[in-house]
């Protein structure tokens, strides 16, 4: 696989992630009110789901998804359903108000590292659109019966660095403006905010067609 191919591929798959989207609205979700700790977590479930769909792309079982209407519309579903779930929970605690935070100890309590990273990888794992985005861009960087699998999980890797390099980076910042994030005002509005947005995403997924 040449470096040519290499950085293109690089560039398209920042532009996807870079792109505003679902994981965004979670790690802004996070780490506010659970802390730098469980937004890494969250990263890390990204980047774990990562692997399950270009593992899903290598061995072609995502292409089952673009033929058979029936399996697509499961999973679409499902990720409709996750994601309008995390919304309508944001709305309601956003209804219900919020008790002022003096740290982030009593968050972390609530939401631990492993419901962060079940969140993470439920959000990209459950959303066809990850898969499809391999299924559009693997045909353009693999030759059938040239391309080794060890260099289609190169395209994966780097994929899921970027990921993480991003997400994280975001986790740092936000984490620098947490105490200013713990105003109870705030959070409120940030929660009603995340709950339309994932609301909308949810609604989004559920009417996606196979092109």
């Amino acid at each position: 696989m040449a470096w040519s191919e290499i950085l293109t591929f690089s560039f398209v798959a920042a532009l996807l992630v870079m792109s505003p989207g679902p994981n965004s609205v979670l790690i802004a979700k996070t780490v506010p009110t659970s802390g730098r700790a469980a937004g890494f977590a969250n990263v890390t479930g990204f980047v774990a789901a990562f692997y399950l769909h270009g593992a899903m792309s290598v061995l072609g079982i995502s292409i089952i998804l673009t033929q058979s209407a029936l399996a697509f519309s499961i999973v679409k579903y499902l990720g409709a359903a996750y994601l309008c779930w995390i919304g309508i929970k944001a709305l309601l605690a956003a209804y219900r108000g919020a008790t002022p935070v003096a740290d982030t100890a009593p968050a972390r309590r609530r939401r631990t590292l492993a419901k962060a990273f079940t969140e993470g990888f439920l959000t990209n794992a459950l959303n066809p659109k990850v898969s499809m985005f391999y299924l559009a861009a693997f045909p353009q960087f693999i030759a059938l019966g040239e391309t080794t699998a060890a260099a289609s999980f190169l395209l994966v890797f780097i994929h899921s660095m970027i990921n993480a390099l991003w997400f994280g980076a975001m986790v740092l910042l936000l984490d620098r403006l947490r105490h200013a994030a713990q105003n109870t005002h705030f959070q409120r509005w940030l929660k009603g905010v995340t709950g339309v947005v994932f609301l909308g995403f949810g609604a989004k997924l559920a009417t996606m067609r196979v092109t």
